[in-house]
């Protein structure tokens, strides 16, 4: 590989490890990215299992369950241990003749060892070596020094490794999990739920993010009552869905109302619920959605969008945690989290009297504004490699990458949609590829640029002011039939500036005033 071929194969590694929620699920695709574009086989990584005080094989490629649970080192066991506990790169230029090759974890005949080149790097955290990185060659009649090269490219990408987010953590919560009994294992998240970060959906290492799920972590394991503002498709659902995961309350429903898509005749009854015959069509009591929610939390989407008479009533519910249902007279009390969204500014709905100032201070008891995506540009390529990975499973059409000119045309945008935009952008982009690859003209029009379309401009600005400049004295002699007094008062000039333009731009002014007669 040239220099340029091996920083485009370190920008995908790292990617890689980016948008994969634990460390075991990016270590697979780590290496079979590493043999596919480098011709590097038979990868394997191992850690340092603290309980043990042994290394163990986290990830193999093309070894088996078994054969990996085998794979378990002494420190300065074998051509791994040894790498560990030296933390110094190793290169074996032929295995058929190293003796500290073990072969721990597999049965391999000598006969596949000939003309195969291994090299061991260590795995650093800081100061601390964690674990090891290694790979091998058959080189046939490639020189025996590309195991040099070989070891130097390893050595940057066990660094991509250790500085993927938090490894430590990672591993202890790895390690934790893999001693809990399967009948109470925490299940992962699902397809639908792959972020690199909070594992409710949320994706973003941005500093504006990181903010946000700071503020997450800490007002969770409280009942405070949370008011989420941003603009709309910013994530603000996701934010009171993951609040509700981390809190006490996870075990009870999460009720969602969107206040905006409500009438207002109805609102009322969905909120707080209705007695039979309490109005027409009424033929049965129900509860309404604070009542589904008791136990758990309610987010209310669009709160700015209640009226005067809802309001009241859910600040009297916020005050005293009680509910009477429409048509009733009976007090029903409620153990509810709210959680509130909003895309307005709740302080100018205040000043414009559409919004009660004594509700909006009762729900702002902690605010969280999640930043539109023109604030988190960093997050852009993450979140475009996350949704294309989940439209490529929903769809069936396995996306590889996204050009680079793609790429581009995402950090250009301004995202007026926010995050939402971005996913429908990949999906639509998704279902038109046709070679596993997301190419700028698989963008809608609204992203392109005009280098990506070919659609420069070919005069220069004088000229083009120049040709407007004769389009409006042409139609204000139109307009004014000729009459070069009226068309400069029109246009606001003098008439010796009118006379100027008209001589330098050859207007034949006295035609207007034949052809209109």
């Amino acid at each position: 590989m040239d220099a340029m071929d091996e920083l485009n194969l370190l920008f995908d590694l790292s990617r890689i490890l980016d948008k994969h929620a634990d460390l075991r699920g990016a270590l697979g695709p780590f290496l079979d990215l590493l043999e596919a574009r480098a011709g590097l086989q038979r990868g394997v990584i191992t850690l340092l299992d603290r309980s043990l005080g042994m290394l163990r094989i986290e990830e193999a490629h093309g070894l088996t369950e078994d054969e990996k649970r085998r794979g378990l080192y002494r420190l300065g066991e074998g051509l791994i241990g040894r790498v560990f506990e030296s933390g110094s790169p190793l290169q074996v230029p032929d295995l058929s003749t190293e003796s500290r090759f073990l072969n721990r974890a597999g049965d391999r005949p000598d006969v596949d060892l000939v003309d195969v080149a291994c090299c061991v790097v260590p795995i650093r955290s800081g100061d601390d070596v964690i674990g090891t990185l290694s790979a091998e060659r058959r080189l046939g009649s490639a020189p025996k020094a590309a195991t040099a090269s070989d070891a130097a490219f390893l050595e940057r990408a066990a660094e991509l490794i250790a500085e993927s987010a938090k490894l430590r953590e990672r591993i202890l919560e790895d390690r934790v999990m893999s001693c809990i009994d399967d009948s109470d294992r925490v299940e992962p998240p699902g397809e639908d739920s792959l972020p690199p970060n909070l594992s409710g959906g949320l994706v973003g290492t941005s500093a504006a993010m990181r903010a946000v799920y700071e503020l997450v972590a800490q007002v969770a394991p409280s009942d405070a009552t949370v008011l989420v503002s941003g603009e709309s498709g910013t994530g603000k659902e996701l934010v009171a869905a993951e609040i509700h995961r981390l809190s006490r309350r996870a075990d009870g429903p999460l009720i969602k109302v969107n206040c905006s898509a409500l009438p207002e005749s109805v609102i009322e009854s969905e909120l707080f619920g209705h007695e039979r015959g309490a109005f027409t069509g009424a033929v049965a009591q129900r509860k309404g959605r604070f009542e589904l929610a008791h136990g758990g939390t309610l987010f209310l989407d669009e709160i700015g969008e209640l009226s005067q008479q809802v309001q009241v009533k859910l600040l009297r519910v916020l005050q005293e945690r009680e509910i009477e249902r429409v048509g009733g007279n009976a007090v029903v009390r409620v153990d509810v989290r709210v959680i509130a969204a909003t895309n307005r500014r709740l302080e100018d709905e205040i000043l414009a009297g559409r919004f009660r100032e004594d509700l909006y201070y009762r729900l702002n008891v902690f605010p969280i504004r999640v930043p539109p995506l023109r604030e988190r540009k960093s997050d852009i390529v993450l979140l475009a490699d996350y949704f294309a990975e989940k439209y490529s499973r929903r769809n069936g059409k396995p996306i590889k990458r996204i050009s680079s000119p793609a790429l581009d045309l995402f950090t250009s945008y301004h995202w007026p949609g926010n995050v939402r935009e971005l996913e429908n952008c990949i999906e639509r982009a998704a279902i038109l590829s046709t070679d596993m690859v997301i190419h700028s003209y698989h963008l809608p029009p609204s992203l392109q640029s005009a280098q990506s379309t070919n659609t420069e401009p070919t005069t220069t600005l004088e000229a083009a002011l120049s040709r407007l400049e004769k389009e409006l004295i042409v139609e204000a002699l139109k307009i004014s039939r000729g009459n070069m007094a009226s068309a400069s008062r029109r246009l606001g000039i003098s008439e010796r500036q009118m006379g100027l333009r008209v001589h330098h731009y050859g207007i034949r002014y006295k035609l207007y005033k034949t052809t209109l007669m």
